[in-house]
């Protein structure tokens, strides 16, 4: 096994962790909608998820780890994708909120920090963001 096929394996490991976050999530409010279906579908296949593999991550017992990125970056689009699959029902609950947090922290934001992050990330997916704030995301 080379070098390079550690590597693939560990990004794989990161991933299939990752899915299954977001699958967690898809599924803390009881039955997973239609519209979670497909956005968990489109990550398998972004992430290269095999089939067997998002069979079992859709089980009912989840057993895989946060593994978080090193970078700043990298931990944003996390929660970013996270976000993307709880607003997909254009809403978000209490044990949602929960697990985000808990996830944000996973991914190694403080508490303080990741409270922050999800309550600006929140007016945003909800459209609840001030005419300052739009300007400065569009000139982004």
């Amino acid at each position: 096994m080379g070098f390079s096929d550690l590597y693939t394996s560990g990004e794989h490991r990161r991933n299939l962790a990752h899915f299954a976050a977001l699958a967690t999530l898809a599924s803390v409010d009881g039955e997973v909608s239609t519209e979670e279906k497909k956005m968990l579908e489109s990550f398998a296949n972004k992430l290269d998820i095999t089939e067997s593999e998002y069979a079992e991550v859709m089980k009912k017992e989840n057993k895989y780890p946060i593994d978080p990125p090193h970078s700043a970056e990298k931990r944003l689009e996390r929660l970013f994708d996270l976000f993307r699959i709880i607003f997909s029902d254009h809403q978000i609950d209490h044990d949602e909120m929960l697990l985000l947090k808990r996830y944000a922290i996973g991914l190694g934001f403080s508490g303080e920090k990741a409270d922050k992050i999800i309550e600006r990330s929140v007016s945003i997916f909800s459209g609840r963001i001030d005419f300052d704030d739009y300007l400065y995301l569009l000139k982004q």
